[in-house]
């Protein structure tokens, strides 16, 4: 068997399930545990057998120490298992959504300050990090400092929060918001925020698009 582990849940969780079901015809068992902790304990107590493979879906960034001491334990664990627990090289599942190259025409965003943000961030990642001596924009480096814990984590999740508060896109809930997997997205209030305008309407065609990124393809090439 193979198993995809997560320490998503609700939005997160929904979207592996989703690019397991479309892409890779349920070949996974997708679960989630919950925490990055969680990951470590379940795998702590993990006993391999037979040819299952284990993939983990674990949020790394090097700018929170916490996270760095237990990837550390993390890499040890999978370097000792034979090739049977395998790790995805992602920063977490919010920088998936962040990076798509249709997020801002699809969710129709009028934010012009935060798609600048948006191109700064994206274009100053390096190594699991926002690299701020890559930015040179005054508005970004304010908006980065405003915030009162820092992370690179937090800069995705809030940035990504900014480009889908239109419910209908949103990746916060207990699931992924409608317009990312079913047909198309209509504004039912003329007071609500409006969709953007994707160029496909089928909802597994749109999921299928955001599963073949370049972010989530560079996640995924380790999968066989």
């Amino acid at each position: 068997m193979k198993y995809l582990w997560t320490e998503d849940t609700g939005a997160g969780l929904h979207f592996w399930k989703l690019l397991n079901q479309l892409f890779f015809e349920n070949a996974f068992v997708v679960e989630s545990k919950e925490s990055n902790q969680g990951i470590l304990d379940a795998l702590t107590v993990l006993k391999l057998e037979n040819d299952d493979e284990y993939y983990i879906a674990f949020d790394y960034v090097v700018d929170n120490q916490d996270i760095r001491n237990k990837y550390r334990l993390l890499k040890s664990i999978a370097e000792k298992s034979k090739g049977k627990i395998i790790l995805l090289d992602m920063i977490c599942f919010e920088h998936l959504i962040l990076a798509f190259d249709k997020l801002v025409t699809w969710t129709g965003t009028g934010k012009v300050d935060k798609i600048k943000i948006r191109e700064d961030v994206l274009s100053a990642i390096e190594d699991h990090r926002i690299n701020l001596s890559k930015i040179d924009d005054e508005k970004t480096l304010q908006y980065l400092a405003s915030f009162k814990r820092y992370s690179t984590e937090r800069v995705m999740k809030s940035l990504v929060g900014e480009f889908t508060q239109n419910e209908k896109w949103s990746v916060k809930g207990p699931l992924m918001g409608e317009c990312w997997y079913k047909d198309c997205c209509v504004s039912e209030h003329p007071d609500s925020l409006r969709c953007g305008k994707p160029e496909v309407e089928g909802g597994s065609e749109k999921m299928r698009m955001l599963m073949q990124s370049e972010t989530v393809r560079k996640v995924l090439q380790v999968v066989n």
